[in-house]
């Protein structure tokens, strides 16, 4: 990596580049939160002139970006049409699943070895709070604050591995499991009260400092989380 950015440093002009990468930073961040903010839409057809106008990025950003979105699976290219955003589809519910199951028992396992008693009793904290408030009553912003906690808690068992490999490739992951929910299962009144307790038991086993439990824990949450996506429990 050091040799590539000193060969690109000998052809851009001083400042140029690290401008140019924060542009591309700034076009990759802007398209993902219109995209899980459902201003575009899975399987929609779009133009590099419509992304420019959604961003508010120049055209030779916008540009930049097509690459590495077609390499992170969210855009893809069809030929005589033009760009399409990824579609939700049975395959990307069961690949990015698979995925995020690979990475998460890892992760979950290492996460009860290692992660510190008032990062756990925190996590537990928050989720019983969640559960207290839904006794009183539900409602959008209950909904709203359930589902930060929720991704919370597997972004903080993930980044605990601190291997920037690992996180990345969840993050672009995770952006893929948002799309599904957007479309698929949302965290509704019916399941915020299982998904706390999933996740709660989950965190019994990090308590407990019992690897082996941890992993059962997030396999047994995510497989009905996957099979809530596909919009049947097993």
């Amino acid at each position: 990596m050091r040799v590539i950015r000193a060969l690109a440093s000998r052809t851009a002009p001083a400042g140029l580049l690290p401008r140019r990468e924060k542009l591309r930073e700034k076009a990759y961040r802007s398209f993902t939160s219109h995209l899980l903010a459902a201003h575009i839409r899975p399987g929609q057809f779009v133009s590099q002139r419509e992304l420019v106008a959604l961003t508010g990025l120049p055209l030779g950003a916008i540009r930049e970006l097509i690459p590495r979105l077609e390499a992170d699976g969210l855009l893809q290219t069809v030929p005589q049409r033009g760009m399409q955003i990824a579609n939700v589809d049975v395959k990307l519910i069961r690949n990015a699943f698979q995925l995020r199951l690979i990475l998460e028992r890892e992760a979950a396992a290492h996460f009860a070895e290692s992660a510190p008693d008032a990062l756990i009793e925190e996590l537990a904290n928050a989720h019983q709070a969640i559960l207290r408030r839904l006794r009183k009553g539900i409602s959008r912003q209950l909904l709203d604050d359930a589902q930060r906690v929720d991704w919370r808690l597997h972004d903080t068992i993930v980044d605990s591995l601190e291997n920037e490999i690992v996180s990345s490739i969840y993050r672009v992951n995770s952006i893929k499991i948002r799309l599904i929910r957007l479309q698929r299962v949302l965290l509704t009144p019916a399941l915020l009260s299982p998904a706390m307790e999933e996740h709660l038991a989950l965190i019994a086993s990090f308590r407990r400092r019992d690897a082996k439990q941890a992993v059962r824990a997030i396999e047994r949450h995510l497989k009905h989380a996957r099979a809530r996506a596909l919009g049947m429990m097993d």
